[in-house]
């Protein structure tokens, strides 16, 4: 960026995720003083942000997790604004958040995706025993429209259920049933529409939680290496092209743009499945988008830098209200 910017940096937000999302934000501001922006900080307090209106800013750059960061909230209020800003767009980031119409979007695009079942506020639990039993225990359950993790627990049980649904009900009414599938989790960040190394996540837990996510220093993250063959350390070529390309048709489907970080999982069989695509990534230095572009040869600063640089790029929509 020749010109010096007014980059807005928003952060913080109503969301469980608040303080994981002050941590981004910090991590983002400080990349982007090392170069030449002008930075303004703003913590989301409230569904109004009225402090944008006190700056003139260029581009606004979210690092916002969960409700109104997530779900096309803050972006909506961005274009109400015609203020340019990081990542995927209102509509892809609403169908991302919702974790059942995303496993739809998923289907329609032939990508497989484990076997579920939507649960309502007004079922009630002998009804989801119903659901739950054609899909076969154990399962995850899951709140719709929450990020980071938050209220997820998995269930091996039918004992467990209950208690695993209200859990669920304290972040979102409707909430998501998944057929656990137990394997390697891998995820794979896509930058500038591009999927970067693979990362596996390996955690002491049976599955990766919040705890496993922010709390177990014992959690590990490999960058693995496309090789002849199956190891710990890396996947065979083929198997590896696959599960960018089944990542990158999952960003694709749900219309997402310039970056994203898709969650997946291989079993032992050699199947791959798409859990869910998350629109805004954790931006802190240990996070595992800024992990696997750093794999890239991008550094954090460069990274941060190139999100921006696209957010400033014009849209198909820009160029047609200029050409009319």
């Amino acid at each position: 960026m020749p010109n010096k910017k007014t980059v807005a940096v928003l952060m913080g937000g109503l969301s469980p995720e608040r303080e994981i999302s002050l941590l981004s934000g910090q991590a983002v501001l400080r990349a982007l003083r090392k170069s030449n922006n002008s930075v303004v900080e703003i913590v989301v307090n409230d569904y109004l942000v009225n402090e944008i209106d006190d700056h003139d800013i260029d581009v606004a750059f979210i690092a916002l997790h969960g409700c109104f960061g997530e779900d096309g909230g803050i972006q909506e209020v961005l274009e109400s604004k015609r203020i340019p800003y990081t990542g995927s767009g209102v509509s892809a980031s609403r169908l991302a958040m919702d974790k059942v119409k995303s496993k739809n979007a998923f289907k329609i695009a032939n990508i497989q995706t484990p076997d579920y079942c939507a649960v309502p506020m007004k079922l009630g639990m002998s009804e989801i025993i119903e659901r739950v039993e054609k899909i076969i225990l154990p399962v995850v359950v899951k709140p719709i429209g929450a990020g980071s993790s938050v209220g997820i627990s998995l269930i091996k049980e039918y004992d467990e259920l209950r208690e695993g649904v209200s859990n669920a009900r304290l972040y979102d009414e409707q909430i998501l049933i998944e057929k656990f599938i137990e394997g390697r989790e891998l995820t794979v960040g896509i930058l500038n529409d591009l999927p970067l190394p693979i990362i596996e996540i390996k955690s002491e837990s049976l599955f990766y939680d919040y705890d496993a996510k922010y709390r177990d220093k014992r959690t590990q993250y490999i960058t693995l290496k496309s090789a002849d063959k199956l190891s710990e350390s890396s996947l065979p070529h083929a198997l590896y092209a696959r599960v960018q390309e089944l990542a990158m048709g999952a960003h694709k489907s749900l219309g997402c743009r310039d970056f994203s970080r898709v969650d997946l999982i291989l079993n032992k069989e050699g199947d791959i499945y798409v859990l869910e695509v998350n629109t805004i990534p954790g931006f802190t230095e240990r996070s595992l988008l800024p992990k696997a572009a750093s794999a890239q040869g991008v550094g954090f600063v460069e990274l941060c830098n190139a999100i921006v640089k696209n957010a400033l790029r014009p849209t198909v929509e820009d160029l047609s209200a200029v050409c009319s």
